[in-house]
């Protein structure tokens, strides 16, 4: 209903890549301390850089880590970065409670979000009308809001059984974005609760990257209209993203993810670099993004390959 063949694929890969990590539970506690601050800082600051803050990845680890002020820089971009990892602690919290996630807990993380930045509407339903520069649809007016809301939670109970999570997780966060239920920061907290949705399934964070905020805003238009494959690519290579970082971290060999630029000099890959980045892009092959560069291995270009019988 949401995908297609090529992201089906894509999610076949990652279902395969969950079994492995599944398959090697539990970590080590140092691995696990170490893969909880780097999604952490890149989550926060990649989230917040989405929406227009202007930290840096090290300035965000400044602020976050070491309670350092920023020369520069307002205090509402600090508050951003302070507000989200706290709101990461309570989505924690939530991942690993049995019970349904409801409307309150997305008003209580909407809430920490912007502790401190609007207090008058933070953890509240906006109570007035909005428009969306660059969107191609207009929210619904504020009497609306309740019984939309209502009727997506009551939606999500429905489809969780019949949905896999990275699927669930995209489309709940879309139809979020749609009802924008918030005066202000309603990104921030459809994100959250997309990987809310994917950590209770046992998936580690989905980080859609600030490199890809263009594509990310058009895949939301896309989904608005009914086209749910851009959003659905999107979200499901972060996913692979993060599953291949906990790969990293397992015992054993690995092969190492190199930038396109390295596979496509390598003598026995006949494909060139800017066919690999259409492949990497598509989701054809096993790839994900370190800033604005893809990176893939030899093994994954090889089975592309064989599945054309090359």
């Amino acid at each position: 209903m949401y995908i297609q063949d090529t992201a089906k694929k894509l999610l076949e890969r990652i279902q395969a890549k969950k079994q492995v990590v599944d398959d090697h539970r539990p970590f080590p506690v140092s691995v696990i301390r170490r893969l909880r601050e780097d999604w952490m800082l890149e989550w926060t600051y990649h989230t917040n850089a989405i929406e227009g803050n202007t930290l840096s990845l090290a300035e965000t680890r400044l602020v976050l880590e070491h309670g350092l002020t920023v020369g520069g820089k307002t205090l509402r971009e600090h508050f951003e970065a302070i507000n989200h990892r706290d709101a990461i602690v309570l989505l924690e919290e939530l991942a690993e409670s049995s019970r349904d996630f409801t409307v309150t807990d997305l008003l209580d993380l909407h809430s920490l979000v912007l502790k401190n930045i609007d207090p008058d509407f933070a953890g509240r339903i906006r109570n007035g009308r909005v428009r969306i520069v660059g969107a191609n649809f207009v929210p619904p007016p504020p009497h609306k809001l309740d019984a939309l809301l209502d009727a997506l939670f009551s939606d999500l109970k429905e489809k969780e059984s019949d949905l896999q999570a990275p699927v669930l997780a995209a489309w709940f966060h879309h139809r979020m974005v749609h009802i924008h239920p918030f005066f202000d920061g309603n990104g921030r907290t459809a994100r959250l609760a997309m990987n809310l949705l994917l950590m209770r399934a046992g998936y580690p964070p989905a980080i859609l990257l600030q490199q890809d905020r263009k594509k990310y805003f058009h895949a939301l238009n896309a989904a608005n209209k009914g086209d749910y494959s851009r959003l659905m690519l999107l979200v499901f290579q972060a996913v692979e993203r993060s599953l291949n970082m906990y790969l990293n971290a397992l015992p054993g060999h690995y092969e190492d993810y190199l930038p396109l630029s390295d596979i496509a000099r390598e003598p026995d890959i006949p494909y060139g670099q800017e066919y690999l980045s259409l492949l990497a892009r598509r989701g054809r092959i096993d790839a994900h993004k370190e800033g604005r560069n893809w990176l893939t291995t030899k093994k994954a270009v090889r089975e592309y390959q064989e599945s054309l019988g090359d």
